[in-house]
């Protein structure tokens, strides 16, 4: 199970090497740095692990379990979807839509979560780096938790994005042009 764990990271984290390789720096890299072993994925599994701890029992150990298993996870599905996005040219960050009222809001909020663009092209196209990341993300938890769904694990991840995606479309935006210059 363990060995599972770690062949799966080492294979997400290879693709992400290829990147580095000769001293050039891919511009995935910093976004994958970031959001593999930042402050808020840390703070997400921890918190996540809490909840679970909390939830279920287990104690310390059940937690540290949690923790570790978590970010296993978590550092898979952003090294395979960032290794995937950056051989497809993916785009992989949420723009908020331009669009006026909910349902039109809401539909560019949730279709960008399977829908991304091309950054050579600008040409809209399926976010296979985030579906395989999360489909990666699943087959681990799967390996790590005995009896767990995979394909649970990676719907739930792809629902949590949209959601994410909902929250970034109507959370207030404050753009320099917003501010008054006070006199």
């Amino acid at each position: 199970m363990r060995c599972a764990i770690l062949l799966a990271m080492m294979l997400g984290l290879a693709g992400m090497s290829q990147a580095v390789v000769s001293g050039q720096r891919h511009p995935y890299v910093k976004h994958w740095k970031r959001s593999t072993i930042g402050k808020r994925p840390v703070a997400g599994a921890v918190g996540r692990a809490g909840v679970g701890t909390l939830r279920k029992g287990g104690g310390a150990s059940g937690f540290g379990k949690r923790v570790g298993t978590g970010l296993a996870t978590h550092a898979v599905e952003t090294s395979v979807e960032h290794a995937v996005a950056a051989k497809l040219h993916e785009d992989l960050h949420y723009h908020p839509s331009n669009k006026r009222g909910v349902a039109p809001r809401l539909k560019h909020a949730l279709v960008s979560t399977v829908v991304t663009r091309n950054t050579k092209t600008g040409r809209r196209t399926p976010a296979a780096g985030r579906i395989s990341g999360h489909a990666a993300a699943g087959a681990v938890s799967q390996a790590a938790l005995a009896g767990g769904s995979g394909a649970s694990t990676a719907g739930i991840g792809l629902g949590a994005v949209a959601g994410a995606n909902v929250a970034r479309e109507f959370w207030p935006r404050h753009h320099p042009r917003d501010r008054q210059i006070p006199k």
